[in-house]
């Protein structure tokens, strides 16, 4: 999901506020933007992106107040339904802040059971009595952090009656096992006179409801409330007994009447895919890995999906990430580079549109590059973002009291050492990376063999302009910085990145300019550049190495990179259940080494080598009460951790996955829980040295930043197909009208807007797709039977107050 906070504003009596928005899912919350200086419409301009990793309930935004002396204080808050997230999915929208009251904050679902008993009493006359059992409840919130201690009242509620009862209360879960049964009587028996005491007639039972409250037992504190749920008992009246998941709600709907608290704009794009079982992507995903093979590539699956899809740039990226997993991304990416050379009549104008080839390569640079960007540039990026020196150089945007020449300096110096970072990195560029290189140089020199230049800018085109310049401008990003960053040290990275886009434009500089650090500040400050030999610029020698033959092997000598650190709690290791044994400690993940501190910045309590970590698995909740706990295996006790959320959990899995993935004593299986009072909890084996009970994690490809589900990628293709079928169907007609008039088609006809060479061939694979896309709707239809309602797939939305 990508996230893009604008601005809040709306009456509010406070003024020079400093705020700031996070992001939850249900009541975790998962990500925070930096604090917006004294502004009622702050603009927060941040992307977030994450893959959601549990069911949810909610994707909420909350505005803080930055308290100085006391807790940040909550402004108000966007709460969108998971079922609502399509509707305002990919549009930007503004929506009016509600108020955060404790008695709105809920999450979960509650499974019940109800049946209406007839029953003889003593003396022979008839009653009624509801049977309510409460089964058992899941996903209930954290409470400051750790898992809640629920309990549950049932009442009975009518017109004139409330009778409540109560369970017992459940230690460190979020998902209670009550299975607890409550007893109420609900009609008067015929015997009964005493009006006085018992006021409900027989025919008023369908006034009556059951009311379910789940509570977080506080001990000393004040008792939390997680939800509710309301039920008719009339829902018996053709079924002497129900049984339903229902989700909880919020006290009166959560609905009051409020001040104008402001308004937030976002920007949400959500996808949702439902994956089939494999073997029904089997016809569809071979026919798109035979893309790089067919001849001519535009008549290929892949190309044709481009092609219909040619506005939704997001049409790319699971055709690359197929293609990728597949190893026929290269050969594919060749092909279409081919067909797009074949149309460029200017060398200066190579790879310069928004094309297929482009878009292509720069979700594959995005993909493999991602370490290589964390290697290469955040160094240098966290030091230009942290010292606050000031880099304007145009006298336009000049402050009073600015010395241009210092700036100068400053801009240089930083210029500098970007250019040496990148220049000097070759040995760090992913091979795959280096591959598409070498064969976009070959093909460019082929294209255009009298500009001896050419080759080189058809590599600069992406690696500077698609790849680093765009780093360098937005950071945060590709995950090289928290945050966006203040608006001078933007104007910095600007600077900097359009030196590197200058470096990228290199076939349409004039042979008699320096292309070298200076260029840009010569071209900012109107001064003019020296003549200089190419040949002897850095650049040139960068460029040969990412693209050449020449496998390259690294010096050895590489800085170490920090990759990922945070603050967690971590398990002290070997201590038994009692005491405190989880405490705050700052991890920190490098190339070479796994590290936790007492606090940021502090000297290391413990650095465990990179090449040592066995295996990263996730720990089951049950191990300690406690949600988001992963676990570093290593040769001695396993290092036990708890990250802040489901996300930075999935996040530090990852991180610590990939950079061990190559350690030569992986481990083939784990245990999922602890070894705690002589036992595994999962096993039950009672030998701490008890080889795993469950397999590990397959490790990811050596040259890959992404777990790739193929199935899900392919879904996902199956997903653009349909939407755009009629498109499908108009390139279908075109190469049909191609075959029997044998003639150009005409530049007004939908038709042009086809890449059709070879119109049998292409004819060919669309009808393939075309009954591909036929079969998969079936499989579709055929188990797309929605979950019943009230089942724990789809749950009541239950009545309320």
């Amino acid at each position: 999901s990508t996230l893009n906070l604008g601005p809040c504003s709306g009456p509010n009596r406070q003024r020079d506020l400093c705020t700031f928005c996070t992001i939850s899912l249900d009541q975790e919350e998962v990500f925070r933007t930096k604090v917006f200086d004294k502004s009622l419409s702050p603009f927060y301009g941040e992307d977030f992106y994450f893959e959601i990793p549990r069911p949810f309930q909610c994707l909420s935004f909350y505005v803080f107040a930055k308290g100085v002396f006391q807790r940040d204080l909550p402004v108000g808050k966007v709460s969108i339904r998971k079922e609502e997230l399509c509707k305002f999915s990919g549009k930007e929208h503004w929506f009016g802040l509600q108020p955060v009251d404790p008695n709105s904050e809920v999450q979960g679902k509650v499974h019940l059971e109800m049946r209406l008993n007839e029953l003889i009493i003593e003396n022979g006359s008839m009653c009624q009595q509801l049977l309510v059992r409460i089964i058992e409840c899941q996903g209930l919130p954290l409470i400051s952090g750790q898992n809640c201690d629920p309990y549950a009242t049932v009442s009975l509620v009518g017109p004139a009656r409330f009778d409540q009862k109560k369970t017992k209360v459940k230690k460190k879960t979020s998902d209670p096992q009550f299975e607890e049964t409550f007893y109420f009587e609900v009609t008067r028996p015929n015997s009964y006179t005493k009006k006085s005491h018992f006021q409900v007639e027989e025919e008023d039972i369908e006034k009556l409801e059951i009311k379910v409250d789940l509570w977080n037992n506080g001990n000393l504190a004040q008792d939390v409330f997680l939800g509710e749920t309301r039920v008719s008992v009339k829902i018996l009246r053709n079924d002497h007994i129900h049984r339903a998941w229902y989700l909880l709600q919020p006290k009166g709907n959560g609905k009051s009447k409020t001040d104008d608290l402001g308004s937030l704009r976002l920007n949400v794009t959500y996808t949702e895919d439902n994956v089939l079982p494999s073997a029904c992507y089997t016809p569809l995903r071979t026919l798109l890995l035979k893309s790089p093979d067919i001849k001519p590539i535009s008549a290929s699956a892949a190309h044709i999906l481009g092609d219909i899809c040619r506005e939704r740039y997001e049409a790319v990226l699971p055709v690359v990430r197929l293609l990728l997993h597949h190893s026929r991304l290269v050969s594919f990416v060749s092909a279409i580079a081919a067909l797009e050379l074949e149309n460029t009549q200017e060398a200066n104008t190579i790879f310069r549109g928004n094309s297929l080839a482009t878009r292509c390569i720069d979700d594959m640079m995005k993909i493999v590059g991602r370490s290589y960007l964390t290697v290469t540039l955040k160094p240098v990026l966290d030091e230009i973002c942290e010292s606050n020196k000031t880099c304007e150089i145009d006298p336009i945007k000049l402050k009073e009291g600015d010395n241009v020449e210092v700036n100068k300096e400053n801009l240089q110096g930083y210029v500098q050492k970007v250019f040496s970072s990148i220049t000097q990195s070759s040995s760090s560029c992913p091979p795959l990376m280096c591959d598409v290189f070498r064969s976009l140089r070959q093909l460019a020199s082929k294209r255009f063999p009298d500009d001896p230049h050419v080759q080189y800018s058809a590599v600069s085109s992406f690696v500077f302009l698609r790849f680093f310049a765009v780093a360098v401008l937005s950071p945060h990003t590709f995950q090289l910085r928290p945050h966006h960053p203040d608006l001078e040290v933007s104007r910095t990275l600007t600077l900097i990145s359009k030196t590197i886009q200058t470096l990228g434009s290199w076939g349409s500089l004039s042979k008699n300019k320096l292309v070298c650090i200076h260029v840009f500040v010569c071209l900012i400050s109107l001064s003019t550049c020296p003549p200089i030999n190419l040949s002897i610029f850095p650049c040139v020698s960068f460029l040969d190495e990412i693209s050449s033959n020449i496998s390259k092997e690294s010096s050895g000598v590489e800085d170490s990179v920090v990759l990922k650190e945070g603050e967690v709690q971590k398990r002290a290791q070997g201590r038994k259940r009692i005491g405190k044994n989880f405490k705050k400690r700052w991890l920190r993940v490098t190339s070479r080494e796994l590290s936790y501190h007492k606090h940021r910045g502090k000297e290391a309590l413990c650095i465990m080598p990179v090449k040592n970590i066995q295996a990263v698995e996730k720990l089951d909740e049950s191990a300690f009460n406690r949600k988001n706990m992963f676990q570093v295996l290593h040769s001695e006790k396993p290092l036990y951790v708890q990250a802040g959320n489901c996300v930075e959990a999935s996040e530090w899995v990852e991180v610590l996955s990939q950079v061990s993935r190559c350690n030569p004593d992986r481990l083939g299986t784990f245990h999922p829980s602890a070894y705690l009072a002589g036992a595994w909890l999962c096993c039950r084996s009672l030998s701490d040295s008890q080889p795993g009970c469950k397999p590990c994690t397959p490790t990811l490809l050596a040259n890959l930043q992404l777990d790739i589900d193929c199935d899900r990628e392919t879904e996902r293709i199956f997903s653009l197909f349909t939407s755009s079928y009629s498109k499908l169907q108009k390139m279908e007609d075109a190469c049909a009208s191609i075959a029997v008039y044998q003639g150009p088609l005409r530049e007004q006809d939908d038709y042009s807007l086809f890449t059709i060479q070879d119109s049998k061939e292409t004819f060919h694979t669309v009808r393939q797709i075309s009954h591909i896309l036929k079969e998969l709707q079936r499989e579709h239809d055929t188990r797309s039977g929605t979950a019943q309602y009230g089942s724990q797939e789809n749950p009541i939305v239950g009545k309320t107050s």
